[in-house]
């Protein structure tokens, strides 16, 4: 089959166009393609136009289809006559035959290809090294290069070299690979940026720029206008480039990272047994942190080592210390690509990179890092910037950052490479002390009678309010549960106490943490280790809380609670004794021996009003209630109730005001519960609805979620189907948004159990 001649598409376009009666503006109205585009397809300078503007073209010029297929297949064959490359700069390299997956970012560049008389897209695709931002490109660029009438044109800039590419050497290469002969090209700077804007506005091309170093580098390289388009891959984010769009690439998702090595392992031939297990290779794609270069290491690793099963790699790999080394094969190093960025950085950014291996948790934020570093605050802000810009450090939230896996352990070796044990040990220190001091600061937010300090404007943290402080609390756990186990280990004893004690009132609101029993261990450990009888009485209290309410370990907490009871009598402790018959009375009560529990409650009933603890004997009325509960005791447990809310009530005897809303919301919760229990329905329901809107003051998610799914099933249970799957819903909603999935899937599937009110009337009927 003959091919159409070059000015094909444009003569054919043209006869169209006139015969239809129409101007270059006309057409361009109508078809939503730019005159200057129109124009330059018609005059041959666009042999190969895209296949969408062709489309509108035809729509707008009423074309029938075989004139309509015409036009496009004139612009296929244009696409398909690239410029020569005249001396070999800018060949795309060859795509990898075993690449996987990237589905999403392959999309997302396919839609950054040019479109008539638009800005020309620029697109950068940034990542920390070895995660394969070149195998994406170029993966791509193979697979959108017919839509480029001009080609492809691939330059690497030579962004980790000791001396990177010069803008001005990339535009003399980029200029020789668009047909632009040598003897044609300007000595000056800035007269070869002019041709080259000029080339690249009359093309259709797409221009990779591979590996780019900084900023100043890649700007001379932008086209203007045009139907180009430029992809760029770096280290860095580039974040000065104005008018780019970003892609910041991951690690592969596990699946996808199984699959690379199980493609590049298919040809192997194996003496190990267990040749391509999946759960081996998903072992191995987990311990290579799924970057695709550590993968295809691992892979060429079996590949050369056929008496090696993938488990025995896998295994060799479990060894942090010498992870990095294993990661070797042939010339490819991980370690090595590593080092070309840890080589780039200042000398500030490469010591809080290395000292940030010391934090235990999967995220920091810019105090950890000054706590480390001993550098002000704003200036580790800033060089925590540097370490993500070059993709060193991962952004998390607003402030906060994490590592890549393995890029941890390169940064643990550097430390332990650049770092004396002394220098390295002083710096953990200082980490473990800021944090501790930070955590007794915001748990003191919660304690009865805090006076807040005066705000320090240096401070790195400001804890200003108790929603500050709580989210310092939770967004650090990790940390500071981690330095409070440090502190036990170092004898810090005081401290330890300390800070567990500054958590008590706190914890209540963070119930399900799953760390409190620990935190109050640690402390009763610290207490033993001091002789301080009174404060291991103390935090035996707060163990057997966390027992109950944490673990739903009743029979332990039982047993703590006596154990406190004890202590507290011997030290002639009043107020922990009454705390420690109140936690030994709601233990009882879990494990169903009201009795048991009246007997525990009635003694710290009696003991609080003695002890100065306004706090403890509302608490106290609560496990009575729930003890009369249980025994059926219904008007005796309302007694008790009301008595808490005249507490409450009396400024002379009300908590502090935060645990006066929290304890008002859980009694009334009981109120609502025991007028279920006696078969009072409407004053049940009239009650949960009161204690649900309680709730919306106090962060009790999980409890108030709780509380609408019990409205919901005394309206159910009573005919009110309609309101019960609204309030069944707003259940699902609030754990849904505070993560308890387990109890939102149970709503759920209630949820699907019960018709509507209309299918029930109809059944009725």
């Amino acid at each position: 089959m003959k091919h159409p001649e070059p000015g094909f598409l444009g003569v054919r376009l043209r006869s169209h166009r006139t015969s239809a009666g129409m101007t270059l503006e006309e057409l361009s109205q109508a078809s939503g393609v730019s005159v200057r585009a129109i124009g330059d397809i018609e005059r041959g300078r666009s042999r190969g136009a895209q296949e969408r503007s062709v489309e509108a073209l035809a729509e707008a010029l009423g074309l029938t289809e075989g004139g309509r297929s015409q036009l496009l297949t004139a612009a296929r064959e244009g696409r398909r006559r690239p410029v020569a490359v005249l001396s070999g700069w800018g060949d795309l390299p060859p795509v990898l035959p075993d690449f996987v997956g990237r589905g999403s970012e392959a999309d997302w560049l396919r839609d950054r290809c040019a479109g008539p008389g638009e800005r020309t897209p620029v697109a950068i695709v940034s990542g920390g090294p070895g995660l394969g931002k070149t195998s994406l490109v170029v993966h791509t660029a193979h697979a959108v290069a017919d839509r480029f009438a001009d080609g492809v044109c691939f330059l690497d800039l030579r962004g980790l070299d000791p001396v990177p590419l010069a803008p001005e050497e990339a535009l003399l290469r980029l200029l020789d690979a668009l047909g632009v002969r040598e003897r044609d090209i300007p000595a000056d700077p800035q007269q070869r940026l002019t041709l080259y804007r000029r080339v690249v506005k009359d093309r259709a091309a797409l221009i990779v720029l591979d590996n780019a170093a900084y900023e100043a580098q890649v700007r001379p390289l932008l086209p203007g206008v045009g139907d180009s388009a430029v992809w760029i891959t770096s280290r860095r984010m580039l974040s000065g480039i104005e008018h780019a769009d970003r892609l910041n690439l991951r690690p592969l998702p596990g699946p996808d990272a199984t699959s690379l090595l199980s493609n590049i392992l298919a040809t192997r031939n194996s003496d190990g047994g267990d040749d391509n297990s999946v759960d081996a290779l998903a072992d191995i794609a987990g311990l290579c942190g799924n970057s695709p270069l550590a993968l295809r290491i691992a892979g060429n690793r079996l590949l050369s080592r056929p008496a090696w099963s993938p488990r025995a790699l896998a295994e060799r790999l479990a060894f942090e210390d010498l992870r990095l080394d294993r990661l070797t094969a042939g010339d490819l190093h991980i370690q090595a690509a590593f080092t070309l960025s840890y080589d780039q950085l200042t000398d500030p950014a490469k010591l809080l990179f290395r000292r940030l291996a010391l934090v235990p948790g999967a995220d920091f934020g810019p105090a950890l890092g000054a706590a480390l570093t001993e550098q002000p605050w704003a200036a580790v802000e800033q060089t925590m910037d540097e370490l993500i810009e070059l993709s060193l450090l991962v952004p998390t939230t607003a402030d906060r950052a994490s590592f890549h896996d393995l890029l941890r352990l390169f940064a643990d070796r550097c430390l332990h490479d650049e770092d004396t044990p002394d220098s390295r040990g002083r710096a953990r220190t200082r980490m473990n002390d800021w944090l501790l001091a930070t955590a007794r600061e915001a748990g003191q937010w919660f304690e009865p009678g805090h006076v807040p300090a005066p705000a320090d404007p240096a401070a790195a943290v400001r804890l200003g309010s108790q929603d500050a402080a709580d989210a310092w609390i939770r967004t650090e756990n990790v940390n500071w549960l981690a330095a409070l186990r440090q502190a036990v280990a170092d004898g810090a004893y005081e401290s330890v106490l300390a800070t567990a004690d500054s958590m008590h009132w706190f914890s209540d609101r963070w119930t399900y943490w799953g760390h409190w029993h620990t935190v109050f261990a640690l402390a009763c450990e610290a207490a033993l280790a001091l002789g301080d009888a009174a404060a291991e009485a103390t935090h035996l209290n707060y163990l057997s809380w966390a027992q109950s309410m944490c673990l739903g370990r009743p029979a332990e907490a039982l047993a703590t609670a006596l154990r406190a009871a004890e202590l507290a009598r011997q030290c002639d402790d009043q107020r922990q004794q009454a705390w420690a018959y109140n936690y030994a009375g709601y233990a009882a009560a879990l494990l169903d021996r009201p009795l048991e529990a009246l007997d525990h409650l009635q003694k710290s009933i009696a003991l609080f009003p003695g002890s100065g603890d306004k706090e403890g004997l509302p608490q106290a009325l609560i496990a009575l209630a729930r003890a009369y509960f249980l025994l059926g005791r219904f008007d005796d447990g309302m007694h008790a109730l009301e008595r808490i809310f005249q507490l409450l009530d009396a400024p002379a005897t009300a908590p502090a005001a935060h645990i006066t809303e929290m304890t008002r919301f859980i009694a009334q919760g009981w109120v609502a519960r025991i007028h279920a229990g006696a078969g009072r329905w409407d004053e049940a329901i009239s009650a949960y609805r009161t204690a649900v809107e309680l709730g919306v003051a106090v962060d009790f998610p999980q409890i108030q979620g709780g509380m609408l799914s019990a409205l919901a099933e005394v309206l159910h249970d009573q005919g009110r189907t309609t309101e019960a799957r609204e309030a069944l819903d707003r259940a699902r909603r609030v754990f849904l948004a505070n993560d308890f999935t387990t109890e939102a899937d149970q709503t759920r599937k209630l949820l699907d159990t019960w018709p509507a009110e209309d299918d029930r009337l109809a059944d009725a009927e």
